[in-house]
């Protein structure tokens, strides 16, 4: 038997046109709704691009913080819950990054 062969059942197909089907707008962590989302580009369109600004974004937060507070690699990894080794990486990125403007990061911090 092949697939040719195989009865093809129809049935009405409900609501088919995209203009009278409800889309409920749930949003994400971000926003609660995708319409006041204050990102250029919706997370879902493209995650690694997300998950790299938010991790500059808590890059730069915890860079911040080491400067203002004046907290040692080991101060700065107990106080956010991270690895000295992760607090060394951070502190290459942002000094590798140190053009990159640190307002369009503040929609990515989750706080």
């Amino acid at each position: 038997m092949t697939a040719l062969d195989w009865p093809i059942t129809s049935s009405p197909v409900l609501d088919a046109v995209p203009e009278f089907y409800h889309y409920e707008d749930t949003g994400c962590e971000v926003s609660a709704a995708c319409l006041d989302c204050p990102l250029p580009q919706c997370k879902y369109d493209d995650p690694a691009w997300f998950q790299r600004n938010r991790r500059l974004a808590r890059d730069f937060k915890i860079w911040t913080a080491m400067q203002q507070d004046d907290l040692t690699v080991e101060e700065a990894a107990d106080r956010f819950s991270v690895t000295v080794r992760t607090i060394f990486r951070i502190m290459r990125r942002c000094r590798d990054s140190a053009m990159i403007d640190q307002e369009e990061l503040a929609v990515f911090a989750a706080d």
